[in-house]
């Protein structure tokens, strides 16, 4: 028997013998897991480079199919412009929990250059941690879980979104795929970028808002007056300064007023989130327009803002009139008794190999992300990827010493929970996000 293997075992007396061949599996195979991160992270992927997404799609498909996965180019319409996803299926016994494991093949930043560059034991990478750095933890987690031919029994369904960085639209068309596999499954275990002694059991959700000002076009010499009014920019500051004083200091919730635009010859790009204004310094203003997001931490606490934003627009000022109108984007993953029970799955998992214990993230740390549509369905983790910095940016970083880490408790989680019946997971019924 290998050195190595021998001192794992001694080193792991809480593991069983099938945990510790997955771990001396993941050991044994920390260069070629390095080697397989830089091979994709070397393949410029982009949101908008769908050709690039494309070919890292398939280089994750070749390596789910030798794990005998059924796998899928799952293409979206025309329209939503992106490339599409990976789904990948693995059916096991009948009866046992199924298992959604959620990554994304597209990155923000486009390298120039030469992107992976290894530094002893971290790496120059775009993409290196958010997320091919998340995606590869999960393949050699489950190439783990075959070699102790644990995998044979598991239901597992993979699905890597090509454009989460920068979703497609209309929403419904480009997260179809993800929906539709959370529909036929009980758990969701998200790989963004995580760290050493906390995972995600809740994320905020995402929203935008954009409110319309418009107010009697006059000679400023008669602002405030019965009959010029307050006009539109004033009406528009009432209503900011309203929702700073009435909604403010409410736990998890924000609300960003990103632009403002206005006066008398007013244009504004609600895609582009760009615009015009012109006026005379001497002119009353007709129009303006501020748009902004919402963060929130559960549809309830979403509604009722939205309601109480309603009403404050409602209140104008003289000779002025306003709207507002939402756009749904990312639904929020709540706090949920189910997530904490996988949260001590995973902590116990964590302290077994020796790694310490793991808590929750504070919710506000942590924006929307993929496993944020299919929380409303189903119970779920995230941050459970590889470690790093620099996301979003031409300097963003991997920690290479990390990957055994979380590898390992990863395919433990996905150990331990594989092995439990589907009803464990459900939902009672009363239960909403």
């Amino acid at each position: 028997m290998h050195l190595a293997y021998i001192l794992l075992i001694l080193q792991a007396p809480s593991l069983n013998r099938a945990e510790q061949r997955i771990r001396a599996t993941i050991v044994g195979a920390r260069e070629d897991q390095i080697a397989y991160l830089q091979r994709v992270v070397d393949i410029p992927s982009n949101t908008l480079n769908l050709e690039g997404v494309r070919k890292v799609g398939a280089v994750f498909r070749a390596s789910f199919d030798s794990l005998g996965f059924t796998t899928t180019w799952v293409a979206v319409p025309d329209a939503v412009g992106r490339a599409g996803h990976v789904v990948a299926e693995h059916r096991g016994r009948s009866g046992a929990v199924r298992l959604l494991l959620i990554g994304h093949l597209d990155t923000v930043v486009e390298p120039t250059g030469a992107n992976f560059v290894r530094e002893d034991s971290t790496a120059r990478a775009i993409g290196g941690a958010d997320m091919k750095g998340g995606d590869v933890v999960i393949l050699y987690a489950l190439r783990a879980l075959e070699a102790a031919g644990a995998l044979r029994d598991m239901n597992v369904t993979i699905v890597f979104t090509g454009d989460e960085e920068h979703p497609g639209e209309p929403l419904a068309d480009a997260r179809r795929a993800l929906i539709e596999a959370a529909q036929h499954s009980d758990v969701a275990l998200a790989f963004e970028a995580g760290n050493r002694s906390d995972v995600t059991v809740a994320r905020r959700g995402a929203s935008a808002w954009r409110v319309t000002g418009t107010g009697r076009q006059a000679h400023s010499a008669g602002v405030f007056g019965e009959g010029a009014g307050y006009g539109a920019i004033y009406e528009v500051a009432r209503i900011l300064d309203a929702f700073r004083t009435q909604l403010g200091g409410e736990q998890y919730l924000t609300f960003n007023s990103a632009i403002i635009v206005g006066g008398t010859d007013v244009s504004y790009d609600t895609v582009a989130i760009s615009g015009t204004a012109a006026t005379k310094l001497n002119i009353v203003p007709s129009h303006a327009v501020a748009h902004g997001d919402l963060r929130f931490i559960s549809d309830e606490q979403l509604q009722r803002t939205r309601g109480k934003m309603r009403a404050i627009v409602a209140q104008h000022l003289p000779g002025t009139d306003a709207t507002i109108v939402f756009r749904d984007e990312y639904p929020a993953m709540s706090p949920t008794p189910g997530n904490a029970r996988l949260l001590a799955v995973y902590d116990s998992a964590s302290q077994a190999l020796g790694y310490g214990p793991v808590a929750a993230l504070d919710p506000g740390r942590r924006g929307a992300g993929d496993i944020s549509f299919v929380a409303p369905l189903i119970d779920g983790l995230d941050g459970l990827g590889a470690l790093g910095s620099g996301s979003h940016a031409p300097g963003e970083r991997v920690d290479l010493k990390s990957l055994r880490m979380q590898t390992e408790r990863a395919a433990l989680l996905l150990y331990r929970l594989g092995r439990r019946p589907a009803s464990q997971f459900a939902r009672a019924p009363t239960q909403t996000n």
